[in-house]
């Protein structure tokens, strides 16, 4: 999938810490078309490559929106694109990535948006409004200041959302064991938020199917015990076969699938770096992989049919196959 050149037409702050970009095609004419949920992973100046999902209407053509929070605590990219972007830029992405999909054949749809997690999701309103199809939204922030697309999202969702401001206290937030007290057949969730949210919600839905709560991380999601488990794990060497190019290579203790394929000139698309937003998953041939991504369901991990290769390995003694 080649790289698209989209020119920023404009930039506005929609809360002290969130800036709303609008990009269209550099070179004039319609983008290519989207689904609700769906990101482009843009290209920095600074090498870095980081993926920001997209806001507006699915039916749009003319153009991208997507939200970007500064974060002060991460690696640069939302630092770089409030700082150093302005409108007239060029930017290079990729064509939309969809990690984060709909399930049209659900019954009634809940949305769940924690703070910056509105973007992908009033994509999602958009479509399930023009569908007709039943739906709620819960969007929690710490104040109406701190509120993205307020005005947007009421103008979407109508009656169907619920405001909720903790004022940075989760305790005062919503409910959630509450409000997910009972499962319906048929209702599917999706939930884009910081980490702390996501685990919440986790524990609230334990009683769920897993297939029906759908999850995007803008963070790592894990506890600290968690990572202290994954971070234990001893890296030992591993084949892995290219079953489309012929090739083997071999991976070391200290180096990633990622790496290697990088390194031997194999373009593979990656954001984080640390297994959490999906980026550079490659489907599974053969080979018993050893999971340590954020992005799979517990089923799909046992399914393995799929590894997402900046973080995951092999299990000791295995030869993974990648379809490449």
């Amino acid at each position: 999938m080649a790289d698209i050149e989209l020119k920023v037409t404009e930039v506005r702050d929609l809360t002290p810490n969130i800036k709303m970009f609008e990009l269209v095609a550099a070179q004039g004419g319609d983008l290519p078309a989207f689904e609700a949920g769906a990101h482009i992973d843009i290209r920095m100046a600074n090498g870095l490559t980081r993926s920001y999902s997209l806001s507006n209407d699915p039916t749009e053509r003319h153009r991208y929106v997507t939200a970007i929070l500064k974060d002060m605590k991460g690696q640069g990219g939302s630092k770089w694109m409030h700082e150093n972007v302005k409108p007239g830029d060029v930017l290079w992405a990729t064509e939309p990535l969809q990690n984060f999909p709909l399930n049209e054949g659900a019954t009634k749809s809940l949305l769940l948006a924690g703070g910056i997690g509105i973007t992908p999701i009033l994509a999602m309103g958009y479509r399930l409004r023009a569908t007709g199809a039943p739906m709620h939204l819960y969007y929690c922030t710490r104040s109406p200041e701190d509120t993205a697309f307020m005005d947007e999202v009421k103008q979407v969702f109508g009656a169907d959302v619920t405001f909720t401001h903790d004022g940075g206290d989760p305790s005062k937030g919503l409910k959630l064991t509450e409000v997910f007290k009972d499962y319906e057949p048929g209702t599917h969730l999706y939930v884009c938020g910081p980490g702390g949210l996501l685990r919440a919600v986790r524990d609230a839905i334990a009683h769920w199917p897993e297939d029906a709560v759908h999850f995007e991380l803008f963070s790592s999601s894990r506890t600290d015990e968690q990572a202290a488990e994954i971070a234990s794990r001893e890296n030992q060497p591993f084949e892995v076969e290219l079953a489309r190019s012929g090739v083997t290579l071999t991976i070391p203790p200290d180096r990633s699938i990622l790496d290697v394929l990088i390194e031997e000139g194999f373009g593979v698309p990656y954001a984080c770096e640390e297994g959490w937003c999906g980026a550079c998953m490659i489907p599974l041939l053969g080979g018993k992989a050893d999971h340590r991504d954020e992005v799979l369901t517990d089923g799909e991990k046992q399914a393995n049919e799929k590894i997402q290769v900046c973080v995951s390995r092999a299990m000791p003694g295995e030869k993974l196959v990648l379809d490449m």
